[in-house]
């Protein structure tokens, strides 16, 4: 039982930290209180923090079985996560009205919407693909409660993103995201450059390699 409890409270935690931080009134004040570098700063390390105890916590608790473990799941996380890296870099790699991220410095073009014809979304997309993967490979009561709650947060968020930005944006919306989908499996136009593919490839094997000596597991099947 010990090892469910302190699972719960680590989830308890990551859900509080990450909800009364997000209040507009309590977000004001911690701005007001630290300024907006040091409240970035404290929530990120707080942040790290509180999802380093929750997936060691998972690892943690007593083994549930939900999903059997089939060799060919093991190899979900191998074929999703360069997909996963390659989303991640991409869209870092443009400016983005509509969502997270997007630190490039050419002005967004609704005509070569580049990534975002396949999601306005490129990180809340490479997180829940990289979510989906892992509860895959990772059946455990504890681990698909974990996994299946990024995965979840990841498509409520893009929901609730779209919502935000239509409302905020007006009849800008309809212009700016006209040839741009939440999340599709149309190819992105242009593609992105060769340089997005190698960084996505070299953050793929950085992730690979630490992945055992970080997370205690090899990811190889």
């Amino acid at each position: 039982m010990l090892g469910w409890s302190l699972f719960l409270a680590a989830l308890v935690t990551f859900l509080l930290t990450h909800m009364i931080p997000a209040r507009p009134a309590m977000r004001g004040r911690l701005i007001e209180v630290m300024g907006r570098r040091g409240y970035f700063a404290a929530y990120s390390v707080l942040s790290l923090l509180v999802l380093g105890w929750l997936i060691v916590a998972a690892a943690q608790a007593p083994y549930v079985e939900i999903i059997p473990p089939f060799p060919i799941l093991r190899w979900m996380p191998l074929l999703v996560m360069p997909v996963v890296c390659w989303l991640a870099v991409a869209g870092m790699s443009i400016q983005n009205p509509f969502s997270f991220g997007g630190l490039g410095h050419r002005p967004f073009d609704p005509e070569n919407p580049g990534i975002l014809r396949t999601t306005r979304h490129p990180l809340l997309a490479a997180l829940m693909l990289w979510a989906l993967a892992h509860l895959l490979a990772n059946g455990s009561l504890s681990h698909v409660i974990l996994f299946g709650l990024f995965a979840g947060f990841a498509v409520l968020g893009m929901s609730l993103i779209d919502r935000r930005k239509a409302r905020d944006m007006g009849i800008e919306w309809t212009r700016l995201s006209r040839n741009t989908a939440r999340f599709s499996l149309r190819a992105p136009h242009p593609w992105p450059s060769l340089w997005v593919g190698l960084v996505s490839l070299a953050a793929f094997a950085v992730l690979l390699h630490l992945h055992a000596p970080v997370i205690g597991l090899s990811p190889l099947p």
